[in-house]
């Protein structure tokens, strides 16, 4: 990380679901550009959190940024923050994983930059997750340059869904990030949707729901 400034290191961890001690699972929760952790913890409920005994887990960002520009800019031009950024959710992983609950055993997830923010970081810290849910996301840097990233995902479950066209976030990205997700080893699922809002959809809450459901009750998840 570039010198030691860690915008992200300090702020508070948001925590639903049951007590990770006695959780069975975890999902990580990365919210939006100027939205909160309280936000996007409030999709806990909708996710099965309480059936499943899952501990929720969302990290706020400082000044409910975690990267200053667009996913798409020059990747120095979002440093420190995207490092920091990185960084803070590997510290919520092994906060988790503190607990007893291995990788096997979590999700991570987000929605706009915090989708591009949990693609990033299970393609830049590869290993068998429960799943990664970007809800309009995908991975970082410039379109046309090589977000291509080495390691094993094997078999990590994946939904992606966005609006096409959106206006922040380029379904060619979606697609890219399909291709190197599945290329590490994961099975992605994505779905498009023409002329949807920059939101998240009812059904793609229902898409993230069969994955954490299928992760954790052992059913089949995603189709």
């Amino acid at each position: 990380m570039s010198g030691h400034f860690d915008p992200h290191a300090a702020d508070e961890v948001y925590r639903a679901g049951v007590p990770l001690e006695d959780a069975t699972g975890v999902v990580i929760l990365l919210h939006g550009r100027g939205a909160s952790a309280r936000d996007i913890l409030s999709l806990a409920g909708a996710l099965g959190g309480e059936q499943l005994k899952l501990a929720f887990l969302a990290p706020q960002a400082a000044g409910s940024t975690w990267y200053p520009n667009s996913f798409l800019a020059e990747r120095e031009s979002n440093e420190p923050w995207l490092s920091s950024a990185l960084a803070k959710v590997q510290s919520v992983v092994e906060l988790a994983e503190a607990a007893g609950v291995t990788r096997e055993r979590i999700v991570v997830g987000g929605f706009s930059q915090g989708a591009c923010l949990a693609t990033e970081f299970v393609a830049t810290h590869p290993a068998r997750y429960a799943g990664l849910i970007a809800w309009t996301g995908g991975l970082v840097g410039p379109l046309g340059s090589d977000v291509s990233h080495a390691g094993e995902l094997a078999g990590t479950p994946a939904f992606q869904g966005s609006g096409d066209p959106d206006p922040h976030v380029p379904w060619s990205r979606v697609e890219e990030s399909a291709r190197v997700l599945t290329a590490m080893g994961a099975k992605v699922t994505s779905r498009r949707y023409p002329g949807k809002p920059h939101s998240v959809s009812a059904e793609e809450i229902e898409f993230a729901r069969e994955l954490v459901w299928g992760a954790f009750s052992g059913n089949t998840g995603v189709t």
